[in-house]
């Protein structure tokens, strides 16, 4: 499918999703909003990648949300004001549910950083399993410098993923985390010199992704993103759950077996389309 704010390729396993206006700083207009989870569910629906690395293009990463959101229409100022304002509830949860589609798929996504990841794309990246970033990027929770909350997920995700105390410092301030601090503080994986090096080690990453079981992978996400958000006794509970539905001895581990004796690389099964729930 062709996209005006995406351009998307898959090679060798791996989907690479790159936002492509860097002459208006990659930031997010309407319809980037649509374009990003299609995207991301057509290729987990199809079961057409194992990993999906998101990178940009230009000197920023992304300069965040387009106020043309809000303002084109989205809208109706002429409503009576509780349901106009119901209607901007729904709004936020519309773009909310853009960024979980990240969380959502099946597969890994790893976010390629460079320059500055400005007020929605951190929205963006915290909804990622894995973030890197070249030596002059930054981070910037923007939407307190204009007056307004960040409501697209930073704030839900940032405090799982660094110390809470430095999320908060990060969103009353608006100030620029830039790359040596967010690595410390583990917010990114790993820092590079540049773009072109960041691209070459994020899918040498995503690459050695790509080479595990994809069910096993899969099973990864959804236990650390299910431990994420409960106990460990639930998610020990959830966890017997899934191995006793989800692991199969005689298959995956086998060929793994097979393969090191037989000294190859080991070939799995993709996992399986995802069809509609209810067929016409």
């Amino acid at each position: 499918m062709s996209y005006t704010t995406l351009e998307v390729s898959i090679n060798d396993q791996i989907a690479h999703i790159q936002l492509n206006r860097p002459d208006a700083l990659n930031t997010m207009v309407p319809a980037f909003w649509r374009e990003l989870p299609e995207a991301v569910r057509k290729i987990d629906r199809e079961a057409a990648a194992r990993v999906i690395v998101i990178s940009s293009t230009g000197k920023h990463f992304s300069a965040g949300m387009d106020l043309a959101v809000f303002t084109d229409g989205g809208l109706n100022q002429s409503a009576e004001l509780g349901r106009k304002h119901e209607r901007l509830r729904h709004m936020v949860m519309e773009l909310q549910d853009s960024f979980n589609a990240l969380e959502q798929c099946r597969i890994p996504v790893l976010a390629a950083i460079q320059g500055g990841c400005i007020g929605g794309a951190v929205d963006m990246t915290t909804a990622c399993d894995c973030r890197y970033i070249t030596e002059e990027g930054f981070f910037t929770v923007y939407e307190t410098k204009i007056g307004m909350t960040a409501d697209v997920g930073t704030l839900q995700r940032l405090p799982k993923l660094i110390p809470e105390g430095l999320a908060r410092e990060l969103a009353y301030t608006g100030r620029r985390m830039y790359a040596d601090e967010a690595k410390a503080c583990g917010l990114v994986n790993a820092i590079y010199k540049d773009q072109q090096s960041m691209l070459d080690g994020v899918m040498a990453i995503a690459k050695e992704m790509a080479a595990n079981s994809p069910l096993a992978v899969s099973g990864c996400k959804e236990m650390i993103n299910y431990t994420r958000d409960h106990s460990t006794a639930d998610a020990l509970r959830y966890m017997s759950i899934w191995q006793t539905g989800m692991f199969q001895p005689e298959t995956d581990m086998m060929e793994c077996f097979v393969a090191k004796a037989e000294k190859r690389e080991p070939q799995f099964q993709e996992l399986c389309q995802l069809g509609p729930a209810i067929k016409e």
